[in-house]
């Protein structure tokens, strides 16, 4: 029996799948991708309602001072900053992912300098290395 004969044959559903789409890493992209448009799309909306939680409560007092208007209204700012961050995830991930990496990195400043929130500082810094991955992923995958 020749070599070629004991070769397994790809099943029919494997070629039907682009190579690309089998790859883990491309499935994590999409994991991820969908993880950042969703979620700042969530959060931003909430921001206007506070349904999850109160989130003029989680702004420091710092930020507070130098921003115009009350602290309800800033967030009304913050949640609109970020469903179009991830409305742009959705889009372009490239640019997206990055964006949402800032923000996060400037929430986490943000709880880092208001005493009490540094598990959620720790949490959101999870999430940003979470965001620079996709972001990688992204220059990998997003080539349009």
């Amino acid at each position: 029996m020749s070599t070629t004969a004991l070769r397994a044959k790809p099943a029919a559903t494997d070629s039907a799948v682009p190579l690309a789409q089998r790859e883990p890493g491309y499935q994590a992209y999409l994991m991820l991708r969908l993880a950042f448009t969703v979620a700042p799309i969530a959060f931003g909306l909430d921001k206007f309602f506070n349904v999850l939680t109160n989130w003029p409560h989680y702004l420091a007092p710092w930020v507070d001072d130098i921003m115009p208007g009350t602290a309800q209204q800033f967030m009304y700012f913050v949640g609109a900053v970020e469903i179009v961050a991830g409305l742009v995830v959705a889009v372009r991930p490239k640019y997206g992912a990055p964006l949402v990496a800032a923000w996060l990195g400037g929430i986490i400043l943000n709880l880092l300098t208001y005493s009490g929130f540094y598990d959620v500082a720790l949490r959101d810094f999870g999430l940003m290395l979470g965001a620079l991955t996709l972001a990688r992923l992204a220059w990998h995958y997003d080539r349009r």
